[in-house]
């Protein structure tokens, strides 16, 4: 009797598959997770890539209306990832605040932001509305050793985009960091910097909201 239990390898596979299952879930969770971090990190930098691209491609002058439409677009390149509610886009317009000596450097002239993301990384890095202005607070944009300036009679739009990052299957692989990606671009065939009004109904993108 002992013997025939000893030849019998029925349910064998099974047993075997049942051991090795958690491995292999662990190995495909692990994968999946990593190709939809990599993803997102890659739609992060587009992001900023898009909405820093599309404000410096705005003629003649610029208003509230086209800032709403270019900061709209940075949403529509991350709805896959509910960037709305996960994220947060703040967008400068910068430029030589025109003062000489140790008062030279750059101003922020205006800052427009969207997204709900309300944390202390999604707050603008490098200064508010106005940052430069009077003084030489603000000599360039950017983190250290990567940073950009306005060169003289030029403009710059700067986009500096957060994101929470949303797991696919299990936070247990990356948790669910803040991702941040800054872009600039120069602005082209612009005459005015300075924001017009839209029309009635029109709403202003102002930092000071997550609601949009």
């Amino acid at each position: 009797m002992n013997r025939i239990l000893l030849r019998d390898t029925r349910g064998l596979a099974a047993m075997e598959f049942a051991l090795t299952l958690p491995i292999l879930l662990t190995i495909i969770v692990s994968g999946m997770e990593t190709a939809n971090y990599a993803i997102a990190t890659l739609r992060v930098s587009q992001i900023a890539a898009t909405t820093a691209d599309n404000a410096a491609r705005v003629r003649d002058s610029i208003g509230e209306a086209d800032v709403n439409e270019v900061l709209q677009g940075g949403r529509i390149v991350g709805e896959p990832m509910d960037f709305a509610t996960r994220g947060r886009i703040v967008l400068s317009d910068v430029m030589p605040n025109g003062l000489t000596g140790s008062s030279a450097g750059q101003k922020i002239l205006w800052q427009r932001c969207t997204g709900a993301l309300n944390t202390t990384e999604s707050a603008p890095r490098y200064g508010i509305q106005g940052k430069g202005e009077s003084d030489g607070t603000l000599p360039a944009m950017g983190s250290a050793g990567r940073t950009l300036a306005a060169s003289a009679n030029s403009v710059m739009m700067f986009a500096e985009v957060t994101y929470r990052y949303k797991p696919l299957v299990s936070a247990l692989v990356f948790g669910t960091p803040i991702m941040r990606s800054e872009a600039s671009f120069t602005v082209r065939e612009r005459k005015s910097e300075i924001l017009t009004a839209g029309a009635s109904g029109t709403a202003t993108s102002v930092c000071s909201r997550y609601d949009l």
